[in-house]
């Protein structure tokens, strides 16, 4: 069985009820969610064996956070204790034309001030297929963009598989340091880039000509995106793989979703599908990813079916509260297969 690992910052996910604003709310629903820790939850749903890495403090919320990622058969044996607080986001779910909104509360937190050496990553690694890491990472601190780029390299020393979701938050970039300074040094490690049009934008000025994401009124043309591609593959030679998810927002309950993958031949465009009534978008783009790593290691000669595979997961995941992807291998083939209708299986 293949093993990877994924190394990030999970949180405590403070969410309004339904559709409830902020000031509206007298009560929040608490789960936990990290974009590596999602992805780590999908592969081991899929059977996956699979590590998540962090630092966290010692306190019974992050007790119960290792315990809630164990009870999904992701395993933790590799996390660091130290610091005192384990971060923390509110959200609030938007509606039509009301947008979600996020914030961030993990100023100070436990991985935040990781620092080299704290984790043995050769130990880490030992035996390991893949590595997986997110844009996210690097952004909370000067220590944790040191420590994702000594897992790289080591990774790249030990010869697994790299992977990195650019994830582009702006808000995260706070310590003196933009990503397009940051994030060049780390890519360059990675085997497998994914990525959105505005990740490629904003990190490395990388965009289609002649694409507005605001006016796209929900329809992507796929193939605008191989110049994206083909960009990102000439700035950083070591990548097999470029994959673009492309969603097309008609509002915030409502979107199309599809994705193209390159492989420095050709492009490879996924099916589109049109999620009218979505029930929890954050999570989306892990659980992508998740899905096209498992397809990666699952189809090994077939991109278009792993590419599939990882477009239909992350349309299952619309359905599911919270941030993790809780879906099965068979019900994601379902859908790949054209089962749609949502019947009750019984």
């Amino acid at each position: 069985m293949p093993k990877v690992i994924t190394f990030g910052e999970i949180m405590l996910r403070l969410a309004t009820p339904g559709y409830l604003r902020f000031s509206q709310s007298r009560q929040f629903e608490a789960t936990f969610g990290g974009g590596e820790a999602n992805v780590a939850v999908s592969l081991a749903n899929y059977g996956i064996d699979t590590e998540f890495v962090t630092r966290l403090p010692k306190n019974d919320i992050a007790a119960s956070c290792v315990k809630d990622l164990r009870s999904y058969g992701v395993g933790t044996r590799h996390i660091v204790y130290g610091g005192d607080r384990l971060g923390i986001y509110f959200l609030e779910t938007g509606a039509v034309a009301r947008p979600s909104k996020v914030v961030y509360d993990r100023a100070g937190s436990a991985i935040a001030q990781i620092e080299p050496g704290m984790i043995d990553w050769e130990k880490v690694l030992e035996g390991a297929d893949w590595f997986h890491w997110t844009g996210i990472t690097p952004a909370i601190s000067q220590g944790a963009a040191d420590v994702c780029l000594e897992a790289i390299k080591a990774a790249n020393r030990l010869g697994v598989t790299v992977s990195c979701d650019l994830n582009y938050r702006k808000n995260l970039w706070k310590y003196g340091k933009k990503a397009s300074e940051v994030m060049p040094a780390l890519v360059e490690g990675c085997d497998v880039i994914l990525g959105n049009e505005e990740d490629a934008e904003k990190v490395f000025g990388i965009k289609p000509e002649g694409f507005d994401v605001t006016a796209t009124g929900g329809e992507v043309d796929a193939k605008e995106f191989e110049s994206v591609c083909r960009q990102l593959q000439a700035r950083f030679p070591r990548a097999k793989k470029v994959i673009i998810t492309l969603r097309g927002s008609i509002n915030a309950n409502h979107n199309t979703w599809g994705g193209v993958l390159y492989d420095g031949k050709k492009l490879h465009c996924s099916p589109r599908y049109d999620i009218t009534h979505i029930v929890d978008r954050v999570g989306g783009g892990d659980s992508f990813m998740g899905g096209l790593i498992y397809g990666l290691l699952t189809y090994t000669d077939d991109d278009s079916k792993a590419l599939n595979f990882a477009v239909a997961a992350s349309c299952l995941k619309h359905t599911v509260y919270g941030d993790y992807n809780q879906v099965t291998a068979s019900e994601v083939e379902n859908l790949m297969n054209g089962d749609g209708s949502g019947r009750v299986s019984r």
